[in-house]
């Protein structure tokens, strides 16, 4: 492999990266990216494996003598970070920790507000406190959510500032963090996580620890959490683009929480690695930085989202769309009491691309498609057989 430079034309050298949550949707692809294009070595850090198992399994014995070309640069490590003192050997071996353990599922924030907030905050806590006695660098996942509502959420419907980028776009060093009132639970998650930012950033000027913070605003792609009933709870609700996906391959409409008028905006999964690739291995450009990761051009209604997934999904299945493509539901029926939403979530790229040069590139219809075709080719056999098997009578 050749000698890979930074940005600043330095040449990077070898590290060890304990990565935390390593199993899940980011994580698998990170290990990925990091096998294929670095020499780095990973000490992959979750319960679960199965999104990595490709990376880790034996090659069949004609293929390479057996073994990978990254064979021994990835090690897993099964243990929860919640109760267990093999956490901070990792940590001390590694040069750079990358935290992305979380609950992350909107329908959990209100029905498990005590579990989202002890996972995003409570047991967070070892990992930067591990990082910051040791002197070892930290990348940590925060989320989009920390800023809450926008400032023109709060103007009148009608009035033009609302239209107006100051009063949306969202800025790391320059907006406000604003949540809804506390019996709202659905910002239980948006608080734990910004506690923990807060906490971080303290001990970066307390007490010196290097970090960076990484605000993923709406990564898709294949592998993103679960296909409720085949791999995960049946009756769990995965976040949006996987509850669709889960429609679509059932050949049921797609539920419009509140007519979906909440604006977002999608980046894919490929294009925003590449962004944690670059932060990895420029520390000296990352460190003390807090980033947003999205693509501002991706920006849609959660209902335009819905139109176009129905459209990409008949085109990559050859199902013709269903007549009723979409229905609506109140938030109250689908996320329960104490749901409430953030209207706009558009992030301003101003720091990265200063910082890192980075820019998003791939268009929403490309990467709906990608991860579509990902989906159909995965489940929909799965979800056949499911739908076909008779239900035991009592």
């Amino acid at each position: 492999m050749a000698t890979r430079l930074d940005l600043d034309g330095n040449p990077i050298k070898p590290m060890t990266i304990c990565m935390i949550g390593a199993g899940g949707f980011i994580g698998s692809h990170l290990c990925e990216k990091l096998m294929a294009e670095t020499p780095h070595t990973v000490l992959a850090v979750d319960v679960y494996n199965d999104k990595i198992k490709h990376l880790l399994d034996p090659l069949p014995q004609e293929q390479h003598g057996g073994r990978h070309p990254w064979d021994g640069r990835i090690q897993f490590h099964r243990l929860n970070i919640k109760n267990d003192s093999r956490l901070e050997g990792l940590i001390k071996m590694s040069d750079l920790t990358i935290n992305l353990a979380a609950i992350c599922t909107p329908a959990d924030y209100n029905t498990r507000p005590l579990d989202t907030i002890y996972s995003n905050f409570i047991d967070a806590l070892p990992v930067v406190k591990y990082c910051s006695e040791n002197g070892k660098r930290l990348i940590h996942f925060s989320t989009c959510e920390v800023y809450g509502k926008t400032i023109g959420s709060f103007l009148p419907k009608d009035n033009p500032l609302r239209q107006d980028p100051n009063f949306y776009v969202l800025k790391e060093d320059a907006s406000p963090c604003i949540f809804g009132p506390i019996e709202k639970q659905r910002w239980s998650y948006a608080c734990a996580k910004q506690l923990i930012e807060r906490l971080i950033y303290a001990e970066g000027a307390e007490n010196g620890l290097e970090f960076t913070i990484v605000r993923p605003f709406n990564w898709i792609g294949p592998r993103m959490d679960f296909i409720p009933g085949i791999d995960g709870p049946s009756e769990g609700v995965p976040r949006v683009l996987a509850c669709f996906s889960n429609n679509l391959l059932r050949g049921e409409p797609l539920k419009l929480v509140d007519g979906g008028q909440s604006q977002r905006t999608f980046v894919y999964i490929k294009d925003a690695i590449e962004a944690v690739l670059l932060m990895i291995e420029n520390p000296n450009r990352a460190n003390g930085q807090i980033f947003n990761v999205g693509n501002p051009n991706n920006e849609v209604t959660v209902r335009q989202l819905a139109e176009m997934m129905t459209e990409v999904y008949a085109k990559v299945s050859g199902e013709p769309p269903l007549v009723q493509p979409t229905i609506d539901v109140s938030s109250k029926e689908f996320y329960g009491e104490g749901y409430d939403d953030s209207d706009k979530r558009i992030p301003d790229m101003t720091i990265i691309n200063k910082q890192l040069g980075w820019n998003p590139k791939t268009p929403l219809w490309d990467l709906l498609e990608s991860t579509l075709t990902y989906q159909h080719r995965t489940y929909a056999e799965a979800i056949k057989r499911a739908i076909a098997k008779p239900i035991a009578s009592n």
